[in-house]
């Protein structure tokens, strides 16, 4: 009589299929645990490479940041220049206004000196601004004729002499008595820069 053990082959096939199904969950466990440490790692360099980024980026800021102070301060010094320039422009032009203020009476003396014809002389003169009003005395007429074509000629008085009154009055210190006439005049003077330029065109219009 033959006797086959059939339990036996029931047992081998139980562990040929118990470890087949061992060695599959082993290998996904595997690869699973190789995907999460790629996963991990790449993770772990993506921080990395945001974290050097974020560096980098303050420390451009800060850079920009010292940057704008330092322009800052540029700034203010320029604005400071730039109002010290200013004051100092100032200070010339009223330095300047001041020079003119202070020799334009010294010509307008000098000219009307200049002008002065023989027996004639001034008693009183008043300036306001530009405008000149002398009062004075002389003998005849032809003199106050004289001085007002001598004030006329020196191109220092813009406009025409204007004889604003003439009187004759009694002079009892002359010898054998006679008149003298009383006069003033109005005239408008001015600078010595203006009345080179008013004569520089004349003289070409007359070459």
């Amino acid at each position: 009589m033959i006797r086959i053990n059939l339990l036996a082959v029931e047992r081998e096939r139980g562990k040929k299929k118990l470890s087949i199904g061992i060695g599959s969950g082993h290998k996904m466990t595997i690869g699973c645990s190789l995907i999460l440490i790629g996963t991990i790692a790449l993770i772990g360099w993506r921080y990395t490479a945001l974290n050097r980024e974020s560096q980098q980026i303050d420390a451009d800021i800060s850079a920009a940041q010292q940057e704008t102070a330092r322009l800052h301060s540029v700034i203010q010094r320029v604005q400071q220049f730039e109002q010290q320039k200013a004051a100092l422009q100032q200070r010339v032009v009223l330095i300047e206004q001041l020079r003119k203020s202070q020799t334009g009476p010294v010509h307008m003396l000098d000219e009307i000196s200049r002008a002065l014809p023989q027996m004639l002389w001034l008693t009183e003169m008043k300036q306001t601004g530009t405008e000149v009003v002398i009062d004075g005395k002389c003998l005849t007429l032809t003199g106050l004729s004289d001085f007002v074509s001598n004030l006329e000629a020196s191109g220092f008085f813009k406009k025409s002499v204007e004889i604003v009154s003439s009187q004759s009055e009694l002079a009892p210190g002359l010898v054998g008595g006679g008149e003298l006439i009383k006069f003033s005049l109005k005239a408008v003077f001015q600078q010595p820069a203006e009345a080179a330029g008013a004569a520089t065109p004349a003289k070409k219009q007359g070459d």
